[in-house]
């Protein structure tokens, strides 16, 4: 499971209202929760904002809170 995968499991969401609501088939859904290598579109994520109910920039920061930039030495 990836971090969109832990995001909505931590706060219990069904996906299939996700998918009814967003448009989204099951099938990405579970792609994009379950595969680390599968990339997250912004549409996507901001239509499953919408759909949860979540502000689309907090989930962003929650879902990449793993992402750096390079240190410069």
């Amino acid at each position: 499971m990836n971090e969109l995968g832990l995001y909505l499991s931590k706060r219990s969401i069904n996906r299939s209202d996700v998918s009814r609501k967003t448009g989204i088939n099951t099938t990405r859904l579970n792609e994009l929760s379950n595969n680390p290598k599968t990339k997250l579109r912004v549409t996507e994520l901001y239509k499953i904002a919408l759909a949860i109910e979540v502000n689309p920039c907090e989930m962003l920061k929650e879902i990449c809170k793993g992402i750096k930039l390079k240190s410069i030495e």
